[in-house]
């Protein structure tokens, strides 16, 4: 039995009917296909003013301009800078900072693309259950993603929506073997070929973002090659393998060693001890430090919802939840209809945000959460319509799209409507009023813009005095004023003082890593020209090994090595500190003119 998908596939490809072909290949579309998609993109589009020059994280989009930068001018990540992905990011972040600059508007452009790819890739698996229910996903993956972290071009959103792409792509490829009722003409079983194909070298490049993928890649790939056979396996290989032996040419250009403790000892044994947060939240205040400082712009909500750390209380169980649902209703369909088409797609995406959930369960913070939604729960109401379609009552039959929108619309809007629906009305305020909460810091023709109005002019007024005094080449180490504790890190600062070569290879910094006693961040401090320390982040409190002490060495060099030169700050406090090593003789150096 062939299930009829509720709507005609819009991105079907022309194809001549000859009687064998299955009815969805022949492309049919309509205006009310492309209003649906164009509503999206309109809701995808409204904030984008803002996201623009909206704050962005200091250390995390500071990186993301860095070090695709250091790669083109020849350093190596793992062996010259920390990082703890694999290097598809990099590679590619540098090939289109190569073709347009290097730019926080290159990075968020990029960024936007890896976003857009998320939500249109889940609103097309959803597609098959009707328009209004892949609207609804659209705009709820709009929702989840661009309130997370803005568009900040992270490894993890291009590897998603990769996966996304590549779980398309191969679906496609098995409905052209399976969703007719006579055996597939030589003509398809070619077109399927050429898909699965495809949908391995997406999958591939997909784990070259992020290795730690594999498991979500694993689980959808199980999915939709079941039953299909070792020819068909072979296929989909041939994709994958030839993409991932890009790893051969990382390893040799990284070293083995580098490149092994980089994407697997670092992330996985070192970075958690410092980085993990409770499970499940706490429900009366938030955990993490980056959200804590959230909460000093608290923005109006209307309707009646629970405390802001609640709902991440209960988003941390809601997504399992849901993705229990997705894989359960995917598991029933399948069984009763294995050959039918929607079944086959609930089970895939079901089992892929099954793979996602190690994401959200390592740091359960609200943005680790978005990461995995913005698949589950943006996917939730195919198979929340699935079960109304078969529920033996024909009003919920009938009315099965439109009661699923309803449901699914709670979610932002009473769940968790703080991090979704608040956020992104503010984001569209911001854009239509022209007032966005970001503040630019702007030197050598570089902007970066913080969310702090009392720290951005201290950071301007610092780069304009001590930019012209650093000569290129020079090396440069920015750090917290405390080396002891390294929780994070003014990353965008490199990215200001390009002509400055990076002193350190913790351009990231990370607790119980920088500040380690092997670490090799003293001798880094010792070999540095210039250091600027930050005391931004002295309040950092996490219930995890970020509160412990490190090593004082990085201090003592400080004390006996350099000068300080100037302190910048507002009345009492002091945000930067920034020191000069002293001459060999051991005097402090004048500044130059």
């Amino acid at each position: 039995m062939t299930d009829t998908p509720a709507t005609t596939d819009p991105i079907a490809e022309p194809v001549e009917r000859d009687g064998t072909l299955p009815r969805w290949t022949v492309r049919r579309y309509s205006w009310k296909s492309v209003l649906s998609v164009a509503i999206v993109a309109v809701v995808l589009a409204i904030p984008m003013r803002a996201l623009l020059r909206y704050q962005g994280p200091p250390m995390e989009e500071g990186f993301m301009l860095v070090f695709p930068e250091r790669l083109l001018a020849g350093d190596m990540p793992h062996e010259d800078f920390l990082h703890l992905y694999g290097p598809g990011s990099l590679w590619a972040l540098a090939a289109w900072y190569k073709l347009v600059g290097v730019s926080i508007t290159a990075e968020r452009v990029f960024g936007l693309a890896q976003l857009a790819g998320i939500v249109f890739g889940v609103m097309a698996l959803v597609w098959p259950w009707g328009r209004r229910v892949a609207t609804a996903a659209g705009i709820l993956g709009v929702l989840l993603t661009t309130t997370a972290i803005g568009l900040t071009a992270l490894a993890w959103d291009g590897a998603v929506a990769l996966i996304v792409a590549s779980v398309w792509v191969g679906l496609r490829a098995r409905r052209w073997l399976t969703d007719t009722d006579d055996p597939p003409t030589p003509a398809a079983r070619a077109r399927s070929d050429r898909l699965l194909v495809w949908s391995g070298v997406l999958a591939g490049v997909a784990l070259l973002f992020r290795p730690d993928a594999i498991v979500a890649t694993g689980l959808a790939t199980l999915g939709l090659m079941a039953g299909l056979g070792w020819g068909r396996w072979k296929r989909w290989l041939l994709g994958v393998v030839p993409v991932l032996s890009l790893y051969v040419v990382h390893l040799l250009l990284s070293g083995p060693s580098a490149a092994i403790r980089g994407m697997v000892i670092e992330p996985v044994f070192d970075l958690r001890g410092g980085r993990s947060l409770p499970r499940p939240p706490s429900w009366d205040t938030f955990d993490g430090a980056l959200q804590k400082v959230a909460l000093l712009r608290p923005q109006p909500w209307p309707l009646p919802s629970l405390e802001s750390p609640a709902q991440a209380f209960v988003w941390f169980f809601l997504l399992p939840a849901a993705t229990l649902f997705v894989v359960g209703v995917g598991w029933w369909r399948v069984r009763a209809e294995p050959t039918s088409w929607r079944p086959r797609v609930l089970l895939t995406v079901g089992l892929l945000g099954l793979g996602l959930m190690p994401q959200a369960v390592q740091r359960a913070d609200t943005t680790h959460l978005a990461w995995v939604s913005c698949v589950t729960l943006a996917f939730l109401p195919a198979a929340i319509c699935e079960v109304l379609e078969r529920v033996r009552v024909p009003a919920i039959q009938r009315w099965a799209a439109t009661l699923t929108v309803g449901i699914v619309a709670l979610i932002p809007l009473v769940v968790i409507p703080h991090f979704t629906a608040r956020t992104y009305l503010d984001l569209a305020k911001q854009s239509v009023n022209g007032k966005v909460f970001g503040y630019p810091v702007t030197y050598d023709d570089r902007t970066f813009y913080l969310g702090a109005r009392d720290i951005a002019p201290v950071a301007q007024q610092m780069l304009e005095e001590i930019g012209p005094q650093i000569q290129p080449g020079e090396k440069l180490l920015v750090g917290t004023a405390d080396l002891r504790k390294t929780p994070y890190s003014d990353a965008y600062l490199y990215y200001l003082l390009p002509d400055a070569t990076p002193g350190t290879r913790y351009i990231e910094m990370d607790p119980g890593m920088a500040n380690a006693p092997d670490s090799g961040l003293a001798e880094e401090v010792a070999a540095s020209d210039w250091l600027i320390l930050s005391h931004v982040w002295d309040a950092w409190d996490e219930p995890n090994d970020s509160r412990l002490n490190g090593s004082n060495e990085p201090n003592e060099v400080v004390a006996r090595d350099f000068c300080l030169v100037d302190e910048y700050g507002v009345g009492d406090r002091t945000f930067f500190e920034v020191y000069r090593r002293k001459t060999a003789d051991g005097e402090c150096q004048p500044a130059p003119g």
